[in-house]
């Protein structure tokens, strides 16, 4: 198993690396907070392998291709001055969102707009001054037999 994933972000390149580690993580809406004062928003969620999990996964030993992998992560956004949600209950806290991918938008004034998009169109706005974000893996991953699923019914 390859070593726990610990990526910062600190421009566009970053956060497009960092999405694509979280592409497909379930995140429960309880899971996820923002805080104003420390103008943090964070959330934790169950990440796809996508490293070990991948068609180029043919460098692993045939018996742990067979297999696909989640793990838990922790996320974490600074600088963060307001957040906004599209199609998404947060009174809902149960509720399990697919994160689909996470990109960024420049604003005029040196912040911008960091958006996270979940399946069934949902979304998270947050307001930043800058990018600067972090991901963490804990703990040891699981063996899923579910495959990330991106139909057209969604």
């Amino acid at each position: 198993m390859p070593p726990a994933l610990k990526l910062n972000a600190h421009d566009e390149e970053d956060l497009a690396v960092l999405s694509a580690a979280m592409q497909d993580s379930l995140v429960r809406v309880g899971d996820m907070i923002y805080l104003p004062k420390r103008r943090r928003f964070a959330l934790v969620g169950n990440r796809f392998m996508w490293e070990i999990n991948s068609a180029d996964s043919n460098r692993l030993p045939e018996e742990a291709q067979r297999f696909k992998h989640r793990i838990r992560a922790g996320l974490h956004f600074d600088g963060v001055m307001a957040v906004k949600t599209q199609n998404i209950v947060m009174d809902r806290k149960q509720a399990v969102l697919d994160l689909l991918t996470i990109s960024y938008e420049s604003g005029n004034d040196g912040g911008g707009e960091i958006t996270l998009v979940f399946a069934g169109g949902g979304a998270l706005l947050l307001e930043v001054e800058c990018i600067d974000a972090a991901l963490s893996d804990m703990g040891a991953p699981w063996v899923t037999p579910n495959l990330p699923d991106h139909g057209a019914d969604e």
